[in-house]
């Protein structure tokens, strides 16, 4: 240890109180980062196990292979396990209704097979034999054809040919060029139905059944699954190996490891965490570099004195950046070890929230890397030698004498510390002394303004980001009457039915329905409008009778007669209890002018449509967009004040017209109201129901259709499960901004305690001068008040119009963003809360500066040559 390295030690020791907030700065700093990087760690092996749960644990297949090349692989040190299926042929799928998937293929699977190939069961149970079979559910979805479990399948399986070349499932259908050869009668029974395997590719030519695999077979061709000892390998590992073979490529769980092609997550994962780290560390640099900066003025007398006997630019550098090691040393391992609790404790807290987003069976785990503990600890330490290297070498190329007598830093000109007549009335002369010291050194005082005015920024725009977080979440809350929501709308209506009565008796199903949204036009005598529609209308009506596009929602009986009793209305005269065929219909409807102002927060306050509550208008189907005027029919109508049920999110797209008219009727009029042998527009048919338990039931439910093998098209969605999925990917977001918020607001506190406490410090002459002649402890006080007072309004004037900027561009951000429809909220609060906090933090670091500069010694401060 060297001469300069002695002298930069006794100085971090004689400076303690900046010594120790330095490094308690470096360590935040160093905690943050290390979050950020520890929870990127553990969010990607999340993604990775929950990937490697649904779509397997291997990462190359080749589709078509012999037993020879699964044993050369097995042998490979490059693969860490090696699995195969045997390939048993393909089989003609009698009644396929896809052009493109005209076969089954039939899979055999060992015990390692269905270990590493996850196979999710949807009804029955797995083969224990040859002689058994799984189904998958898409043969039915998909293929049209219906497969039930303990269906016996009779099949003539072969090999698929094209000419001299053999045809893989990774080979799409070539129709006219193909042909089964080699064909042999197999018989299977159906044990249970599947969901489709994972690892078939879509483009496949046969739908994947699985039996158990003949281990006595080794002639065959096999399907071999490998998993790589390091997986960065595997596409030269595919092109060592696989020349000659076909081989897919497992994308779902690469990606996440950064090795496939599709490299979104990654890029959006690694940015994010590079944009926090940047964001730490201007932060961190604005603290250490001022720490440092004010050190070195403190020390510019003593560095002029070296200088003046022969030191070097280079040793004094040295010397400051050997400085910057030493409190590194120090602050980067404390840092570390906060960080790393403190990331497990935010990801215990969130863990719930992103198994209810992604993988409910993979755990949330803390998981740390090495690399990413060095790359923590190196940005850190670049970050510190960046911090000192500044100002190191500012102060290395002062001149000699300049260092001695100390005059490079401030520099006075007697108009620009000229203060107002004001200050000295207001003030008095502590006043007029406050304000010559801040216009005499606007340097030093300009890290104070700067670090106080990026404080405020961070807490204002970070609560204005949490505030339109949670107007979104707000908005999320309800938005459906409905948990789970069957989209049936390509269903007729008896098989729709027939699925309704199996999916209601599902566990914990609490509620159901059924209804069917259809077309019409509404003729209706202009003389019933509204004023309010002839003004949307701009007085342009049709003469006598006004066609308005309208809807019929029929609902099944219990659904309309609660809310026909809810609206406190007879029951026989809206269903057939009382309307006879050739009697006139009676329906509710909801019959109300758009709101365009936006305020409206109940249906009531809604504009009507019509004069009066009751009208007797002409409904018309329509069919192909058209009104089919032949089959008009009179009604009567109730308007009421309700909000009609609502239909399945998914289905059907509305016609946007000024005005929202919305007749309800029994499913027991359906038949009266809707011409036979008349294909009337359906704009939504569907399912609903209310579940204490959304997810298992609609899991339950979708076992159900298809243990059914329904083969209309249809969705089945689980809408709580879906704003459940936003509230908890909100309430994670904001958890994470609240926290890097809070850590960067510490490191900013911490820099402005620095410079401040520092800044006082250097004034110690200066304040023992004013001591000496005079100045009591009164004025001295007041003095320091007047400075705190031009601190905060100057870091205001700045601050609160920057923030509130910030706050309107992250609001514009989220709107154009995301289409979120939230208003814009003035940051009123935390703007308040901003500047109590700087008035505070500036009050709280004077006062315990100036108390320590009190208890000094005049004499001793004012012999003091190193002040």
């Amino acid at each position: 240890m060297n001469i300069f390295h002695k002298v930069a030690l006794q100085g971090l020791k004689k400076n303690r109180t900046r010594t120790l907030v330095t490094i308690i700065g470096v360590a935040l700093s160093a905690a943050l980062i290390t979050a950020v990087a520890a929870f990127a760690v553990s969010l990607q092996n999340y993604m990775i196990n929950g990937a490697v749960v649904k779509y397997g644990d291997w990462h190359i297949m080749f589709p078509d292979v012999d037993s020879v090349f699964v044993q050369e692989q097995t042998a490979d040190s490059r693969a860490a396990g090696v699995t195969s299926a045997e390939n048993i042929g393909y089989a003609v799928l009698e009644g396929g209704e896809n052009p493109d998937k005209p076969y089954l293929f039939i899979s055999g699977f060992d015990r390692e097979t269905f270990d590493m190939l996850p196979i999710s069961i949807l009804s029955g149970r797995m083969p224990e034999n040859g002689s058994e079979i799984l189904v998958p559910a898409h043969v039915a979805a998909n293929g049209g054809v219906q497969i039930s479990v303990g269906d016996t399948l009779t099949l003539s399986v072969g090999a698929r040919q094209a000419g001299d070349e053999r045809l893989s499932q990774h080979d799409p259908y070539r129709a006219g060029e193909e042909m089964l050869v080699s064909t042999a009668e197999k018989t299977y029974t159906v044990v249970g139905i599947c969901q489709r395997p994972s690892f078939e590719e879509y483009a496949a030519p046969g739908y994947t059944l699985i039996t158990m695999a003949d281990e006595a077979e080794t002639a065959g061709r096999f399907s071999a699954f490998v998993t790589m000892e390091k997986p960065g390998q595997v596409r030269s590992y595919a092109k060592s190996v696989g020349e000659g073979h076909a081989y897919v490529l497992n994308d779902d769980v690469l990606r996440f490891m950064g090795i496939s092609d599709d490299k979104l997550f990654n890029t959006i994962l690694y940015s994010i965490g590079i944009i926090m780290a940047a964001l730490v560390m201007l932060g961190s640099v604005f603290l250490i570099y001022n720490s440092f900066h004010i050190s070195l003025n403190e020390r510019t007398h003593q560095f002029g004195i070296l200088m003046s006997v022969g030191a070097t630019e280079k040793q004094l550098r040295n010397s400051v950046l050997f400085e910057g090691i030493c409190i590194g040393a120090i602050g980067i391992p404390m840092g570390i070890l906060i960080g790393i609790p403190g990331i497990k404790l935010v990801l215990a807290l969130v863990a719930k929230n992103f198994a209810n987003v992604l993988y409910a069976n993979v755990p949330l785990t803390l998981k740390v890397s090495v690399p990413a503990l060095l790359a923590a600890g190196v940005i850190s330490m670049i970050t510190i030698l960046i911090s000192a290297y500044i100002p190191a070498k500012k102060a290395a190329r002062t001149p000699v004498m300049e260092c001695i007598r100390q005059t490079n830093e401030i520099k006075v000109d007697a108009k620009h510390v000229k203060t107002g007549k004001f200050t000295r009335r207001f003030y008095g002369l502590e006043g007029i002394l406050a304000s010559k010291n801040f216009k005499r050194n606007k340097r030093r005082y300009r890290s104070i303004i700067l670090s106080l005015t990026l404080s405020v920024l961070l807490f204002v725009a970070s609560s204005s980001f949490v505030t339109d977080l949670k107007q979104a979440s707000e908005q999320a809350k309800v938005v459906t009457d409905f948990d789970i929501g069957l989209d049936a709308k390509n269903m007729d209506d008896g098989e729709m039915l027939e699925i309704f009565e199996k999916l209601k008796t599902a566990k914990d199903v609490t509620g159901s329905s059924y209804q069917s949204v259809m077309k019409y036009t509404c003729a209706v005598s202009t003389e019933e409008l509204s004023e309010d529609y002839r003004k949307s209308a701009n007085g342009v009506l049709q003469e006598g009778t006004e066609n308005l596009s309208a809807e019929i929602q029929f609902l099944d009986d219990n659904t309309f007669l609660k809310i026909a009793q809810d609206l406190g209305l007879s029951l026989g005269e809206y269903t057939m209890k009382d309307t006879g065929m050739g009697e006139e219909v009676k329906l509710i409807a909801v019959a109300k002018m758009e709101d365009n102002s936006g305020e409206a927060e109940d249906v009531s306050q809604l504009a009507d449509l019509f004069r009066n509550p009751t009208e007797e208008v002409t409904v018309i189907p329509k069919a192909n967009g058209k009104p089919i005027m032949e089959w008009g029919q009179n009604v009567r109508i109730t308007c009421v004040e309700t909000v009609p049920p609502d239909t399945p999110s998914f289905s059907g797209s509305y016609e946007q017209q000024p005005y929202f008219f919305q007749i309800m009727a029994p499913w027991s009029l359906k038949d009266k109201l809707v011409p036979p042998n008349l294909l009337v527009d359906v704009r939504g048919k569907g399912l609903t129901f209310l579940s204490d338990d959304p997810a298992q039931s609609t899991a339950q439910m979708q076992d159900i259709i298809d243990g059914t093998g329904i083969t209309s098209d249809y969705t089945l969605q689980n809408i709580y499960g879906l704003l459940d999925q936003t509230r908890n990917i909100l309430f994670i977001v904001n958890l994470f901004a609240v926290v890097f918020i809070t850590m960067i607001s510490l490191i900013a506190v911490a820099n402005v305690f620095n410079t401040i406490s520092t800044n006082i410090k250097l004034r110690r002459r200066e304040f023992a001068m004013l001591r000496s002649v005079g100045m009591s402890d009164r004025d001295f006080n007041k003095m320091m008040r007047f400075e705190c007072l031009l601190y905060g309004l100057r870091t205001l004037l700045f601050g609160l119009p920057i923030s509130a900027i910030f706050s309107w561009i992250i609001y514009k951000g989220m709107v154009m963003g995301g289409g979120t429809k939230i208003a814009f909220i003035f940051p009123w609060s935390s703007l308040a809360i901003s500047i109590l906090g700087v008035f505070l933090v500036i009050f709280i670091t004077m006062l315990y500066a100036t108390e320590k500069i009190r208890k000094e010694n005049i004499i001793d401060a004012l012999r003091d040559d190193m002040g």
